[in-house]
């Protein structure tokens, strides 16, 4: 096993309960943490067999920018999801979601919320 870490991956979209969440949009950060079997990918150096890191960014852009989700851990739940789906290889999808401007009543840096999938 080894481990893919993409972190701070930055995206603008309108995920969010309120309405001027959607109206106005914001900026979200994604970490993905992946776990992944290589098999005999990464003795034979095979690109093919292995986890294409930039296949991946694509595909958690593709979500994070697309339909409006009340939940930013349902985001992530999609993305973990999505990984997987797409890569065999990979036993375990961490996505990290986090929302600096998330609308609370007080000063934070923001809210975070990490999904595990598979759920073991």
């Amino acid at each position: 096993m080894y481990t893919i870490r993409m972190m701070n991956c930055a995206f603008f979209a309108h995920h969010g309960v309120f309405e001027e969440e959607e109206k106005l949009g914001q900026r979200f950060y994604v970490d993905a943490v992946l776990t992944v079997d290589p098999g005999d990918s990464l003795e034979n150096d095979d690109i093919d067999k292995t986890v294409h890191y930039g296949i991946v960014f694509s595909m958690i852009e593709k979500i994070i920018t697309g339909k409006r989700r009340y939940l930013i851990e349902a985001l992530a739940l999609d993305v973990a999801k999505a990984l997987c789906a797409a890569f065999p290889q990979i036993q375990k999808a961490e996505i990290t979601v986090r929302k600096p401007n998330a609308p609370v009543a007080g000063v934070l840096d923001y809210v975070e919320v990490t999904v595990g999938w598979p759920n073991i």
